[in-house]
């Protein structure tokens, strides 16, 4: 899309005020909306809304209320790509860590009652590539790791890649 991309860590005790204030610096550069891609949870549109609106950013969630299994079908005919790098180990195996969104993935999903898009926090997924890309995202997988019921397939851009060279 040829936009710039912004990254920064932040712990889950952090995130809001982290959200916060990547808001301001976005603001500061005339982007006044955002899009969030929730379906059908609740608290997730309030807390959405509510920290969009302290920060003086509209929230927009064109996905809301939609199928989450046509969405997923959506996502692969339109010919994004994308991988599971965190799985909650209480909800799904850590043998997903890797998997291709791809269309035999959501009946294996569905057969152990995991939601097709992780909309409940099962699984989240890591977009490399797809229509809206200039190219894909250069990236390789590090090793595995734990942190209290996840388990997490860390991702290595190209451009950390150059720094660790």
């Amino acid at each position: 899309m040829e936009l710039p991309i912004l990254m920064t860590r932040s712990s889950w005790k952090g995130y809001e005020e982290q959200f916060k204030k990547n808001a301001e610096t976005f603001k500061s550069q005339g982007v006044l909306h955002g899009v969030f891609g929730d379906i059908d949870l609740e608290p997730h549109r309030e807390w959405v809304e509510r920290v969009c609106g302290e920060s003086g950013l509209t929230a927009h969630e064109p996905l809301w209320q939609a199928s989450r299994r046509e969405l997923v079908r959506e996502f692969i005919e339109a010919g994004f790509k994308a991988i599971i790098v965190v799985v909650d180990t209480d909800r799904m195996p850590a043998g997903f860590l890797g998997r291709e969104i791809e269309d035999g993935l959501i009946g294996e999903l569905e057969a152990i009652d995991v939601d097709a898009c992780g909309e409940n926090g099962e699984f989240h997924t890591f977009v490399y590539d797809g229509p809206l890309f200039k190219e894909p995202v250069r990236f390789q997988t590090g090793s595995i790791f734990e942190i209290d019921n996840h388990s997490v397939l860390p991702i290595i851009t190209e451009n950390e890649m150059e720094v660790v060279r």
